[in-house]
């Protein structure tokens, strides 16, 4: 949350890339896909730095990717996870009516965000127990440990303002998963962290150990090292693999606004690659952002080894959060996506639930033509 300007109005205007940057490494954390770095690994998109001004101070920043639409100059606004603004004001049509004018002027047919606004926790002791109890399917059913009110209002003043959140479907949207993992780490050694985690990610943290998995920061030239295991790994979990160039892209923009932005992990047995990740750090919070590990040697755990070395290397930075990202809110055993949150329930981290991405229609037609063509994909 920004700190709090002056009751009033705001101004919202481009600003340069500088004074983005020195807007984010201003603020505690902002999603990296609110950087002024992530415009150009998205270079499908036409990027914009914008600010929102209470006189001639800068109080709120965001990252607008406009994405045309086929055949006429309008555009879709997507600002993801974003933006970076004082959600808790209870006046936020101070700070979007402005944003809208703004990008109307930019010929957006409608506006698309995700507030980094977190609204409930669930502590892994919690998961553990509901995926245990067959009545309860879904994170949605347990009662969370922690529940911020205010964030849930800032729903109820953003469908006032005549925004619509976007349906998910087991917490995942077209755009940014609504629940993701995260590793509190804040006032944590790493003695803490690891008596948090259960015996299984002990286990093979000591037996990667063991085994002599050696885990080491790689530069640009070992992307295509990391592509190949990434490419194994897609056609093994059947997923589509983005292809080496965008990693290099992403490796190119990202370390060039800050040399440890994103951070390439290798972890080696016996000299052969058996795992691979990258790592983002925005001031306080790191994000696990890729893995891909390879089908052989999967015996000497090496994803367990490499996740524990951008912990380490995360808390040694200063992170208060690490983040796996995205999981779905699924609990049933019998749902193969409840695997990702068991392995993640393991760090002993928590699962939380952000506000979502919400739609503001500008044109409604357009919009509309959007909606549903979307909803044909």
């Amino acid at each position: 949350m920004t700190s709090a300007p002056r009751p009033g109005p705001l101004s919202v205007r481009p600003i340069s890339t500088p004074e983005h940057l020195d807007f984010v490494r201003s603020r505690p954390s902002v999603s990296f896909l609110q950087t002024p770095a992530w415009a150009q690994v998205k270079n499908e998109w036409r990027g914009e730095s914008i600010g929102w001004f209470d006189g001639g101070t800068l109080v709120g920043a965001a990252l607008v990717l406009y994405r045309q639409l086929p055949k006429v100059k309008r555009y879709l606004a997507y600002l993801p996870e974003g933006p970076d603004i004082d959600w808790t004001d209870p006046d936020l049509g101070r700070w979007l009516t402005p944003l809208a004018n703004h990008l109307k002027q930019q010929r957006a047919f409608g506006i698309r965000m995700g507030p980094p606004v977190v609204t409930r926790r669930w502590h892994a002791a919690t998961i553990k127990q509901a995926i245990a109890d067959p009545v309860l399917t879904t994170l949605s059913d347990v009662p969370a440990d922690v529940r911020d009110d205010e964030a849930l209002t800032v729903a109820t003043r953003l469908t006032s303002l005549g925004w619509k959140e976007i349906p998910t479907e087991n917490g995942f949207s077209a755009g940014q998963p609504k629940f993701n993992f995260q590793l509190p780490l804040a006032d944590r050694s790493e003695d803490d962290v690891l008596a948090g985690m259960n015996q299984q990610w002990r286990r093979n943290i000591k037996k990667a150990a063991k085994a002599g998995v050696e885990v080491v920061r790689g530069d640009r030239a070992d992307l295509a090292e990391f592509h190949t295991v990434y490419a194994e790994t897609a056609e093994r979990d059947h997923f589509t693999p983005r292809p080496l160039s965008y990693f290099e892209r992403m490796w190119d923009a990202m370390t060039a606004e800050e040399a440890d932005r994103l951070v390439l992990y290798l972890a080696r047995h016996e000299g052969d690659l058996v795992a691979a990740t990258t790592m983002v750090r925005v001031g306080e919070h790191a994000w696990y952002s890729y893995g891909a590990s390879t089908t052989s040697k999967r015996d000497v755990r090496g994803s367990n080894a490499i996740q524990w070395q951008m912990m380490r290397d995360a808390m040694a930075a200063g992170a208060t959060a690490y983040d796996m990202r995205g999981i779905t809110e699924t609990l049933d055993p019998d749902d193969s996506h409840v695997g990702l949150i068991q392995f993640k329930v393991g760090t002993g981290g928590e699962a939380v639930e952000y506000l979502g991405e919400w739609d503001l229609p500008l044109n409604r037609a357009l919009h509309l033509g959007f909606t549903q063509y979307m909803k044909r994909r």
